[in-house]
């Protein structure tokens, strides 16, 4: 994507946020996986964000770091909310081996070093694809969120497009993750998750397939605890507390991604289904705008503005564009 075309679509992602308003496994592994016996062995610590490497704890398991989730029928979708969300349906989805948690930035350098693959956002474009546009303006690059005190502009919220960002360097040059590999990787197109997944010997899930994991097992529920966004005053998601985007109270101690794990594990033994960053599906939101269904929310979800922090919720993300709260999580298939 060249810097015309991302800085078009970070005012895009702003505008999006806006609308928002705001290698399988056998047969054999799959019976094994059903068994409660066998369930309980993979289960993660609630408290996985404390002292978390960032890398999958190698339990006793045929998949680590990998939850398995049975297959079953759900009500998919909401009649409350948005529009693209209703009506809400039946589904069935076959059971599946699901990341506990998001990728991490651990885990993606892991698949880096191995591979020597390089992410969309770290590629300058082609000149020979963009003879209109000076060469010196064809730079890598992706959109991060920025928050400044402008004296001209005031209190000033906005998207745009940084140069040299990218997963290493999420807000851009200056920036680093070396003391966030428990955090989720971001800065990540749905190419970036699809060549990880496939090193990994995974795939991206469905949104039927997310959706159903990020339930939990509870039916109708409008977010994936139960029918309050925080029970008792319970922060339950890395979310935007308070007036987006002029005001993040960081009642939950997050401005930014969070650890992952840092959160109560849903029904199914799964992280940050909701908030922190927003998952990427296999799924086509718009076949006619190069767009992919993202899932969750992050957190940049604020009350006022997106309120897509629930299971039944989605939103389009352009499949080349690379943004500082969009990340996601792999599954495998028993068959």
């Amino acid at each position: 994507m060249n810097q015309v075309k991302m800085i078009s679509a970070a005012v895009a992602v702003a505008a999006i946020v806006g609308i928002g308003f705001y290698a399988g496994l056998s047969n054999s592994t799959g019976e094994l996986a059903k068994s409660n016996s066998f369930r309980s062995a993979v289960v993660l610590d609630a408290t996985l964000c404390d002292a978390y490497a960032g890398l999958p704890e190698q339990l006793a398991a045929l998949v680590p770091g990998m939850i398995w989730i049975e297959g079953g029928t759900y009500s998919m979708g909401s009649d409350v909310h948005y529009a693209d969300e209703a009506p809400v349906h039946e589904r069935w989805v076959d059971g599946f081996w699901v990341d506990s948690h998001e990728v991490t930035n651990a885990q993606f350098s892991k698949f880096i070093q191995e591979t020597g693959y390089v992410t969309v956002a770290e590629r300058a474009p082609d000149p020979s694809m963009h003879s209109d546009i000076p060469v010196e303006q064809l730079v890598a690059g992706g959109v991060v969120f920025k928050t400044s005190l402008d004296s001209s502009d005031g209190f000033n919220s906005r998207w745009a497009f940084v140069a040299h960002a990218s997963w290493r360097n999420p807000e851009g040059p200056g920036s680093h993750i070396m003391d966030r590999g428990n955090h989720p990787v971001v800065q990540i197109v749905v190419e970036d998750a699809e060549a990880y997944a496939d090193w990994a010997g995974n795939s991206l899930p469905s949104e039927a397939e997310w959706e159903y994991a990020a339930r939990g097992g509870i039916e109708r529920a409008a977010y994936a605890w139960g029918a309050e966004l925080a029970p008792e005053g319970k922060q339950l998601a890395n979310t935007w507390q308070g007036l987006f985007p002029f005001a993040n109270q960081e009642i939950d101690g997050f401005a930014g991604t969070s650890p992952v794990g840092c959160y109560p594990a849903n029904g199914y033994s799964l992280y940050d289904m909701i908030g922190n960053a927003w998952e990427l599906t296999a799924d086509i939101y718009d076949a006619n705008a190069n767009t992919q269904v993202m899932k969750g929310g992050s957190y940049l979800c604020a009350e006022n503005y997106c309120q897509r922090y629930r299971p039944a919720a989605r939103h389009p993300q352009e499949r080349d564009l690379p943004t500082g709260h969009v990340s996601f999580r792999t599954i495998r298939r028993a068959s």
